[in-house]
């Protein structure tokens, strides 16, 4: 007994003494113990914590790739070769960066659907929306600096292609290509550029507006499926009357989802890396070749809807300078996505039959152009492609008209909910 007080002394101990020097209880109370989340959250809301599990498993994973990489086009290749044939575990650390990339950006885009449903970038969120929607252009922009860095014929010809594409904005492309290049073709300067840009600035801006994200949430409180503000209804003390601790109540959920996706993602490293050449394509295991050519240049899947709409729009005089400004528009698109939804409520169960079916729509045009963007074009696949780029952008530029004029449902007072 003598021993476990001692013991228990000195944790407590140290426990205090790092309290006097670090708001480490206060850090735990405001945003895990004494945070209250809905009590109405479903399984929508876990990819938000997958979101952020896959960020660890990357930067984790990528610091030990770092270890035996090295940055140099006459190396890059082999270096990646000796990682997966040499290295101690070393194909295992590589398939679990190639396939956390793809993981990444499939919850990533769950995690923005569920925002669309259930109107997640209303006010008071619109700050956490465009926090959120930086961290996704981060995103684009890690993914795409890290795709060269393998120096395979598809990286190397795939970084040609986009890169090029700067090259069309009037005035400055020629310039900001060449800056983005720091050459005037892909070299060993664009791949050390790259890799510097992917392995530290990147990743300390998308750490930072991670923390910015969470930090917002935490002060205007997360919404719900209903769309109903829990801060509205306190007991005495202070307390959501709707509202649960967010450890244990919805800690012990998150970590039943966390265990589904890790059993996925595990089964996708062991058993289909490659996932039939969606995550890693064949001419990338060859090395970069500048005088050969891979029979489709595409980029990797989670970049095609957007490469879909590029190729969408006709050239006009011999430039792709509106495919272009189309493709970074349908991005920039989401930025104003809080202003555009004039809906008298936010979630997508008391919203009516007019925006459901635009959401429908607008969900199947970006699996449409993702599917376009993945083939070599056609005739038919070009069809398509401008039908459901015009889908895609009808869902936003229309939106003010038809969230106003849509019938809605007589929303709640407090949050709906049926213990299971």
């Amino acid at each position: 007994m003598g021993n476990d007080n001692q013991t228990t002394s000195q944790a407590k101990g140290l426990w205090g003494w790092i309290n006097a020097r670090f708001p480490l209880d206060t850090m735990l109370k405001e945003h895990v113990t004494e945070y209250y989340a809905p009590k109405n959250f479903n399984y929508w809301y876990v990819f938000g914590v997958l979101s952020l599990v896959v960020l660890v498993i990357q930067l984790v994973s990528g610091i030990f790739l770092t270890m035996n990489y090295k940055p140099a086009a006459t190396e890059a290749f082999a270096s990646v070769e000796y990682i997966m044939r040499d290295v101690e575990w070393g194909w295992l650390i590589r398939y679990m960066h190639s396939t956390g990339a793809s993981a990444f950006f499939i919850v990533v885009y769950l995690h923005m659907f569920r925002a669309l449903m259930y109107g997640s970038y209303r006010a008071p969120r619109e700050l956490l929306w465009i926090f959120g929607m930086l961290i996704y252009l981060c995103l684009m922009a890690e993914a795409f600096m890290g795709y060269l860095l393998p120096w395979g014929n598809m990286s190397y010809w795939g970084a040609q292609v986009i890169v090029s594409l700067f090259g069309t904005i009037p005035v400055i492309g020629d310039s900001l290509s060449e800056w983005i290049k720091g050459d005037y073709f892909i070299s060993d300067i664009t791949l050390n550029r790259f890799f510097a840009l992917h392995v530290i600035a990147i990743p300390l801006i998308l750490v930072f507006l991670v923390v910015a994200h969470i930090l917002a949430l935490h002060e205007v409180g997360s919404n719900n499926p209903d769309g109903v503000e829990i801060k509205k209804y306190k007991d005495s003390s202070g307390r959501p009357l709707d509202g649960v601790a967010f450890h244990p109540y919805m800690t012990i959920k998150d970590l039943w989802g966390i265990s589904v996706f890790l059993l996925v993602y595990c089964g996708i490293i062991f058993f289909a890396p490659t996932f039939g050449g969606l995550f890693l394509e064949a001419p990338n295991f060859d090395p970069a070749n500048p005088m050969q050519t891979p029979p489709h240049i595409a980029p990797v899947w989670y970049f095609t809807p957007f490469y879909a709409m590029l190729r969408a729009v006709p050239s006009f005089a011999g430039t792709q300078v509106w495919g272009v400004l189309v493709m970074f528009g349908a991005i920039a698109l989401l930025f104003f996505l809080p202003w555009l939804d004039k809906s008298p409520v936010k979630s997508i169960r008391y919203k009516g039959p007019i925006t459901k079916i635009a959401l429908t729509l607008f969900a199947i045009s970006f699996v449409v152009l993702a599917y376009c963007g993945m083939k070599p074009p056609s005739t038919t696949l070009l069809l398509t492609s401008r039908i459901f780029t015009f889908v895609y952008f009808a869902f936003f530029l229309l939106m003010p008209w038809y969230s106003r004029i849509d019938a809605v449902k007589p929303v709640p007072e407090r949050v709906t909910y049926h213990a299971h």
